[in-house]
C-alpha cells in the first residue's frame, strides 16, 4: 500500500470517484487549484484548492463544470448541492470550516435530511457536506469547533468523523456513493498525518467501529484527533501493565452501539474522550447508551474527558488547556482503575 497523508487521501478519494462517476461534482469556495494557465484567473488558481489545499489540482483535471467555485455564501452552496442531489447528480459540497453550518442549517436540517421521508422514499439525496473541524491552530472561536454532535441529532443525516488516512479515503468514497445526505467532518490537525492507504478505490461501511488498540482493563472511546491521543495513552500505560482498549466509532450516525457495548462488557471500565461539547455532546450520548444497556458490566463510574463549556479560546496556551489532552485522558484512565 502507498503512504498517504490525511489530506492526500481526501484528494485521492475525490479524484477517483469523479473518474468513476460523471455525476460527482464539487461545489464550494476556493476549490480550484492546479497548474497555472495564461490568464490572470488561471494563474490565481495555482494558489487555491481550499484553505489547506485539499482540492488543489482537481479543477485542472476535471474542469469548471465539475469543480464549481462559488461566492462566499454557505446557503447557496448547500442549497445548490441539495437541489443537484435530488435531480440526479452526486454533489460534494465544502463548507470550508464546519463552524459555518449555522448559515445554511435550514438546507440540511429542514430540507436535505427530510427529502427521503417527505417524499415517501422516492427521493434520493446523495449529498456529501465536507468541512473542517477541530481546535489547535489558534483559529479562534468561530473556526475551531467540532459540531458533529449537532448534526447527529438530526434524523436523516449520516455523520462521519474519520481519524486516519485509511479511514478517511474509504469513508469518503462510501459517503459519495451513499444515497442519503452525509456530513463529513475532517479534523484540521490531522491533514499532515501519514498512513498506509490502498491506491485503488475501496469503501468502509458506516456504523462499524475500529478497535485501534485491544485491551482488557479499560475502554477509551474517542473520535478524530482524540483517537491518536487515546492511542498514546494506551501505549504508555501498557508499559505499566494497564491494558487499554481504544474504540474509534468512525461514524456517529449510524453509531456502532454493538461494538461499543461489546468492548465495555469485556473491560468494565470506560473513558469517553470528546472534542464536541461539554454539554449534550457525543460523550454524553455514549455514556447514556452504556449506562442504560451495560450498567451491570461496569466496575467503575464512566468518566468523560471533554472541553469546558466555553467558546474555543484564541490564546494558544488557553486553547491547549481547553482541548482534551493526553495528560487528562491518562488521569481519567487511572481514575477508573483506582475506582
Amino acid at each position: 500500500m502507498a503512504i498517504r497523508t490525511y489530506r492526500e487521501a481526501v484528494r485521492e478519494a475525490l479524484a477517483q470517484e469523479m473518474e468513476h462517476d460523471p455525476r460527482v461534482v464539487l461545489i464550494g469556495e476556493d476549490l480550484c487549484g492546479g497548474q497555472a494557465g495564461s490568464s490572470p484567473l488561471e494563474k490565481n488558481k495555482e494558489a487555491l484548492g481550499g484553505v489547506l489545499g485539499v482540492t488543489k489540482g482537481l479543477w485542472t483535471q476535471f474542469g469548471s463544470s465539475r469543480v464549481i467555485d462559488t461566492p462566499i455564501t454557505e446557503s447557496a452552496i448547500v442549497g445548490m448541492a441539495a437541489g443537484a442531489a435530488v435531480t440526479g447528480l452526486r454533489p460534494v459540497a465544502e463548507l470550508m470550516f464546519m463552524d459555518f453550518f449555522g448559515v445554511c442549517h435550514d438546507m440540511l436540517y429542514n430540507q436535505a435530511a427530510k427529502f427521503r421521508y417527505m417524499f415517501g422514499g422516492r427521493a434520493k439525496t446523495p449529498l456529501v457536506i465536507r468541512g473542517m473541524i477541530g481546535a489547535g491552530y489558534s483559529a479562534a472561536a468561530q473556526h475551531s469547533q467540532s459540531p458533529y454532535n449537532i448534526f447527529a441529532t438530526t434524523p436523516g443525516l449520516k455523520v462521519v468523523v474519520p481519524s486516519t488516512p485509511y479511514d478517511i479515503k474509504g469513508l469518503l468514497i462510501q459517503s459519495i456513493r451513499d444515497d442519503d445526505p452525509v456530513v463529513f467532518c475532517e479534523h484540521k490537525a490531522l491533514y499532515d498525518i501519514k498512513g498506509e492507504v490502498p491506491e485503488e478505490s475501496y469503501t468502509i461501511p458506516f456504523g462499524v467501529a475500529n478497535y485501534t488498540r485491544e485491551g482488557t482493563d479499560v475502554t477509551i472511546i474517542a473520535l478524530a484527533a482524540m483517537v491518536h491521543k487515546a492511542n498514546a495513552v494506551a501505549d504508555k500505560l501498557a508499559k505499566e501493565g494497564i491494558s487499554v482498549e481504544v474504540v474509534d466509532p468512525r461514524t456517529i450516525s449510524p453509531l456502532d452501539e454493538e461494538g461499543i457495548l461489546e468492548s465495555v462488557s469485556s473491560t468494565g471500565r470506560v473513558v469517553i474522550v470528546d472534542e464536541s461539547a461539554a454539554r449534550f455532546g457525543f460523550a454524553h450520548d455514549v455514556a447514556a447508551l452504556i449506562a442504560s444497556q451495560a450498567f451491570h458490566f461496569l466496575k467503575a463510574p464512566i468518566v468523560m474527558v471533554t472541553p469546558p463549556h466555553t467558546p474555543v479560546p484564541f490564546s494558544p496556551p488557553l486553547e491547549q488547556a481547553w482541548i482534551p489532552s493526553v495528560d487528562r485522558i491518562e488521569a481519567a484512565v487511572r481514575q477508573v482503575m483506582e475506582a
